[in-house]
């Protein structure tokens, strides 16, 4: 090896900036430096090499300037010549390419600020979705990895246009960022990807809904665990994802690998609004497709618009019904004891009524926080079954 290059089977050196770069670009060394040291220590010239292998002289000269590459046909005849094993030619060659390609990457992840902007990149990593440095080409590659893509371009083509396209789309406002969106989604697709279910059984998730409506009723301290412990044996994954700035998402549906996976973020961190959450997407799974692909506050077409109007009467039948909802707005004004009363009558909380009649402005919303029929929720990231 020349004097002043680095072999590169040593450790991977760590780029940050350009500077950093144009050294490893000036440093990395090919395998025909190697070679062209053996053929000193040897006294053999680039032309006696060319003849004892058969090849041209040119060839030889351009192996040696690291322009043409180490083939397996070219190392088994150094090999011959010059008996130094061709594995070691190869794996030369391999380490020498492999460094060049991840310099190029990361020249090209320079050039990638705007699109890691685009994530809130320093809660993601405070949520350990990723790791690593803080500087661009470390943030580029933790987000490369975490969607599991090999470059932006990649990102914008397989989770903008062919993942997501086709149920829906992001608007990105003021307010919605589509990244912030897309990354929450992988957040939980990583998470299903970890729990291990049996088949999905419909019947048996149709069957589990009673038992989940009373723990609505029941209103643990703690809802993730025995949500996920009904859920699991059905086949069926439930994963608590919290909002990320700019991802304002209550839940999503979509099928993984034969599994439906139920999203739920917690947002608002109200009982009344989680659980009907949960309803509507265990709707999704009771009524729509494998194929279909469901967020929460996003544009869709309007097939997908009439399923999310389906999605919400299934979950309005199982937290309050209307003509539930009927009976207890002809008993108004609300009282405590009163709201306690149609809770038991139609085999709810008082939240969910609550929660109805505000969003219809029949009551404030301050009369389910005063009276604790409102209570708020914690969405822990790290409450996943273990695999």
């Amino acid at each position: 090896m020349r004097s002043g290059k680095i072999t590169i089977n040593q450790e991977a050196m760590k780029y940050k900036n350009k500077e950093d770069l144009d050294a490893a670009r000036e440093l990395v060394s090919p395998p025909g430096d190697t070679l062209m040291e053996t053929l000193v220590h040897k006294g053999i010239s680039q032309s006696e090499l060319a003849a004892r292998m058969g090849r041209p002289v040119k060839t030889i000269n351009e192996i040696v300037m690291g322009k043409t590459a180490i083939l397996p046909e070219t190392a088994i005849q150094l090999e011959n010549v010059l008996g130094i094993q061709a594995e070691f030619w190869l794996e030369r060659e391999r380490n020498y390419r492999l460094e060049l390609a991840k310099i190029d990457a990361s020249e090209e992840a320079l050039a990638s600020t705007e699109w890691v902007s685009g994530f809130p990149v320093n809660l993601m990593r405070k949520w350990s979705w990723i790791n690593g440095e803080k500087d661009l080409i470390s943030t580029t590659g933790a987000l490369l990895r975490f969607f599991s893509v090999a470059h932006p371009a990649a990102y914008h083509r397989f989770y903008q246009k062919y993942r997501l396209a086709p149920a829906f789309r992001l608007k990105q406002t003021e307010t919605n960022n589509a990244n912030a969106i897309i990354a929450w989604l992988r957040r939980g697709d990583i998470q299903a990807e970890v729990i291990t279910a049996p088949p999905f059984d419909l019947k048996k998730f149709k069957a589990a809904l009673p038992a989940i409506r009373q723990l609505m009723i029941d209103n643990p301290v703690s809802v993730a665990g025995p949500l996920q412990a009904i859920c699991l044996p059905c086949g069926a994954k439930v994963v608590f994802t919290p909002c990320l700035p700019k991802a304002p998402v209550s839940g999503a549906t979509r099928w993984l690998k034969d599994h439906p996976v139920i999203q739920l973020s917690g947002r608002y961190k109200r009982n009344d609004i989680f659980w009907f959450t949960f309803f509507h997407e265990a709707g999704h799974i009771l009524l729509h497709g494998k194929k279909d692909f469901f967020l929460e506050e996003s544009d869709g077409e309007e097939t997908v618009q009439h399923k999310e109007l389906e999605a919400n009467e299934f979950a309005v039948e199982w937290t309050f019904p209307l003509e539930a909802e009927k009976e207890v707005t002809r008993a108004l004004p609300l009282t405590a004891e009163k709201t306690s009363f149609f809770a038991r009558k139609f085999n709810t909380h008082p939240s969910m009524i609550i929660g109805r009649l505000a969003k219809a402005d029949l009551v404030h919303e301050s009369f389910g926080w005063k009276y604790h029929f409102f209570c708020n929720l914690e969405v822990n990231s790290q409450v996943d079954l273990p695999g």
